[in-house]
């Protein structure tokens, strides 16, 4: 039951499915002006917690409901003491509906946006003299960019030395896609309500929002079965009851076998990083095989994993014929070019789960289809770890925001593929998407993304299918960096993954 909450819990809507779910609430008996007192009601908590006793606020509110949650968080705020301006977008003889209600029931003076000359001088000294300005002008309603006096609204906001709270989402903000239409308002913090929207996590939404707090103001979780929804914010409540606990009896050769296939001497250190992340992921065994003349390199620095002489490509099939070795990554420090795609034909022709990263990725820069054809032959899980620049080379023709690309991708590839970034996406073909956000920025660094392609094939060696293995990895990444903090290099990330794991492992327990 409890992992069902924790599921829940990661579930991200899309404006339309949010829109939905106020809808089947209704129905289901729930008057909508009850939804926008709550949700004004939380704005006004999340208001006090920002400001001191008798603070000067400037509450901006819009046409739409978004406008309806600033009326009631005015009003709320107005009774707590404070000294309330509100202005109004439009003319309030068009609000309709709950808005219009909410606008009743606020009994406060208002004032207009602009006149005719662009920002009125009413708001223009309210921006500069208040203490918060809360933004309810459009939040998820928003569809088209932002023009005219609402764009001039969003620079006087963003030149205001007041902190700002957005409702649902700072205006001029796309919630589906995190993209800003015309312009945007950068707040201090946002409230949203119910649960977050794919904007509040994708870039660089997440970088306008600021603190999230997400209100329950009555929705009833059971709504989603009825939505449907199929993007998640990458948590562990997602992936939780595929981690894989090990089993009392179990042993070394219970917990898969995992190959890493390295490049030449002079390239060896990413394949070891891979290696190392894929044994600390839980791999009971891990096989560095890499040509004859890195084999002395690579003894120095190894002691837990294995290591094998692969000549050349024609050696892959005499080496994966032991059905054991059940997982593999090839890309890191591997060479690009011709050698890499045979390689990594023959390993998807082995049928084993596979992890291509790096130069894997950009040897079939010029022909992706060929590669995107043994992949959908494959029964075994494939993951792909792009990052942007190795994204727009296999993938030239896919446009649109980060989510939508993704999707895109994998759909295509029949692979899961992790667009790696700020705001790391991972995809299945089946259109399940996750987004990630605990990433701290020193991660891009060199050798961090081998580490994250080392930990996916040490997940996948124990049988974890191949989308929670990728958000499992993106998620514990993330962790590392956070415990190994500023200026961490990829060495310091193999002690940091294990305070990790122990985390998760903790948090398993308690589920």
């Amino acid at each position: 039951m409890r992992e069902n909450r924790l599921f829940s819990e990661a579930v991200l809507l899309s404006p339309k499915e949010m829109g939905e779910s106020d809808r089947l609430t209704i129905e289901g008996g729930v008057p909508g002006i009850e939804l926008m007192e709550k949700a004004g009601q939380a704005v006004t908590r999340a208001a006090v917690s920002m400001i001191s006793a008798r603070a000067r606020i400037a509450v901006l509110c819009g046409p739409g409901n978004n406008g309806g949650d600033g009326f009631i968080a005015a009003r709320c705020l107005r009774e707590a003491g404070h000294l309330v301006e509100v202005f109004i977008l439009r003319d309030p003889g068009e609000l309709k509906g709950d808005a219009a209600e909410a606008f009743t029931r606020m009994g406060l003076a208002h004032n207009p946006v602009a006149d005719g000359s662009g920002i009125s001088t009413g708001l223009s000294r309210a921006l500069a003299t208040a203490d918060l300005i809360v933004d309810a002008l459009f939040g998820a309603g928003l569809d088209r960019p932002l023009e005219g006096v609402a764009l001039q609204l969003v620079s006087a906001v963003n030149a205001s030395p007041a902190p700002v709270l957005a409702v649902d989402l700072p205006s001029g903000l796309n919630g589906a896609s995190g993209q800003v239409l015309g312009g945007a308002v950068m707040a201090r913090r946002t409230v949203t309500f119910f649960r977050k929207k794919p904007g509040h996590l994708l870039m660089p939404g997440r970088g306008l929002c600021g603190g999230i707090t997400v209100a329950d103001i009555g929705i009833p979780d059971e709504v989603l079965s009825r939505i449907s929804a199929a993007t998640f914010e990458n948590m562990p409540g997602l992936w939780l009851n595929h981690w894989p606990r090990p089993e009392v009896d179990g042993h070394k050769y219970s917990r898969g076998h995992a190959v890493v296939f390295g490049g030449p001497m002079a390239a060896t250190g990413a394949a070891r990083l891979g290696a190392g992340a894929a044994l600390r992921a839980g791999a009971g065994l891990v096989t560095l095989a890499a040509p004859p003349d890195a084999m002395m390199v690579n003894a120095c620095h190894l002691t837990a994993v294995m290591l094998q002489k692969v000549r050349d490509t024609a050696a892959i099939p005499d080496l994966l014929a032991d059905r054991r070795l059940n997982a593999v990554l090839i890309g890191p420090g591997y060479g690009v070019g011709q050698g890499a795609r045979e390689a990594v034909k023959a390993i998807l022709q082995a049928g084993r789960a596979t992890v291509l990263d790096a130069d894997a990725l950009t040897s079939f820069g010029d022909d992706p289809d060929m590669l995107f054809e043994w992949i959908r032959a494959m029964s075994e899980p494939v993951v792909l770890t792009p990052h942007e620049g190795e994204f727009a080379r296999l993938f030239p023709t896919l446009l649109g925001d980060k989510l939508t690309r993704a999707g895109a991708a994998a759909k295509l590839s029949g692979a899961c593929v992790v667009v790696k970034g700020a705001d790391t996406v991972v995809a299945a073909p089946d259109g399940r998407a996750a987004v990630n956000s605990n990433a701290p920025p020193w991660l891009a660094t060199a050798g961090s993304g081998d580490v994250l392609a080392g930990v996916v094939t040490g997940l996948l060696a124990q049988g974890v299918p191949g989308f929670e293995a990728a958000c499992q990895a993106v998620w514990l990444h993330g962790e590392a960096g956070r415990e190994a903090g500023a200026g961490l290099t990829s060495e310091d990330l193999d002690a940091a993954l294990k305070i990790a794991i122990q985390g998760l492992v903790d948090k398993a327990g308690e589920a």
